[in-house]
């Protein structure tokens, strides 16, 4: 038996449309705030804002690609898939750091090592990607 074609999307409708954009929105507004805050990602956000931008606002996630300072990053995750060496590096520090204090405060070696193994995970998905 044959499994059953994916059903062709078109445009999303105007409710669709609008949540899109709200969504790009508040994931704009938390990059953002992850510029000045330290600790609080940027780059997901904007992945997640370019996403929803691209769904409910072409025009909006074109503006993003072009940013001079976060759309290069954006572009080489769209086309290559590629995170840049520092950010890297950064996620290596902050994931290390997560995993150290989570099981530093922990008592349960089961919790420290589920996490851990979680956190090595992403980690080496993040590592294994291209650099510019």
């Amino acid at each position: 038996m044959r499994p059953p074609r994916p059903v062709p999307r078109g445009p999303p409708g105007p409710v669709a449309r609008w949540a899109y954009r709200g969504v790009g929105g508040a994931a704009t507004a938390l990059a953002l705030a992850g510029v000045a805050l330290p600790g609080l990602p940027t780059v997901p956000f904007l992945l997640v804002a370019l996403w929803a931008f691209s769904r409910g606002a072409p025009e909006w996630a074109e503006r993003l690609r072009r940013h001079p300072k976060l759309g290069p990053v954006l572009v080489d995750w769209e086309t290559r898939r590629a995170i840049p060496r520092p950010a890297k590096a950064a996620a290596a520090v902050g994931v290390t750091g997560s995993w150290a204090a989570f099981a530093a405060s922990v008592q349960s070696l089961a919790a420290s090592l589920a996490l851990g193994a979680a956190l090595a995970a992403v980690l080496a998905y993040v590592l294994t990607r291209p650099s510019k």
